[in-house]
């Protein structure tokens, strides 16, 4: 059991700092920031090792992000909703497409959505300056291209059946 954790926690940080690297590969669309390697980061957190591992590190990207510079307050429900969506999707129908449909949409929508209420309440922007869908263009645009990334990576690994043996290394102690 500590095998499994350790190898679990190990590939949660690398992901992690993946992401927080990959962020400065960013591009500016309309409002926002967006980084595409975190959501192949979240995809890669869903296929290997899950839902709460996925989040875990989703929350911790953005919170380093953040205190690099590197990101700004949109980075949490962007990345966190997207991270916990497709790690549920993957866990209940273990197939690729539809988790990165639930990538896609948990980030540019649900995220989207949730960025204005952090836009108002946590940056002090008035309501009257940004609109309620204003993200979800910007955040559907970073994730589709996060998403894609990520699944030519796991595609290929799949192919190769490199993806069932990763997947039953980090399992195989439980």
């Amino acid at each position: 059991m500590k095998r499994n954790t350790t190898l679990r926690l190990t590939l949660a940080g690398l992901l992690c700092a993946v992401a927080v690297v990959g962020s400065t590969f960013s591009f500016p669309v309309l409002s926002s920031k967006c980084a595409p390697v975190q959501h192949m980061v979240n995809l890669l957190c869903a296929v290997l090792l899950g839902p709460a591992y996925g989040l875990g590190a989703a929350f911790a990207a953005s919170l380093l992000r953040n205190l690099l510079g590197l990101g700004s307050l949109m980075a949490f429900p962007g990345s966190m909703c997207g991270a916990l969506l497709c790690g549920l999707v993957y866990k209940r129908t273990h197939k690729l497409l539809p988790t990165l449909a639930a990538e896609v949409f948990g980030t540019g929508i649900l995220g989207g959505l949730l960025a204005w209420p952090v836009a108002i309440l946590l940056m002090g922007q008035s309501a009257g300056q940004v609109a309620f869908y204003a993200y979800i263009l910007p955040f559907l645009v970073s994730t589709v291209g996060g998403s894609i990334l990520a699944g030519i990576l796991l595609g290929a690994l799949q192919r190769a059946g490199a993806l069932k043996t990763i997947q039953h290394q980090l399992t195989e102690a439980k």
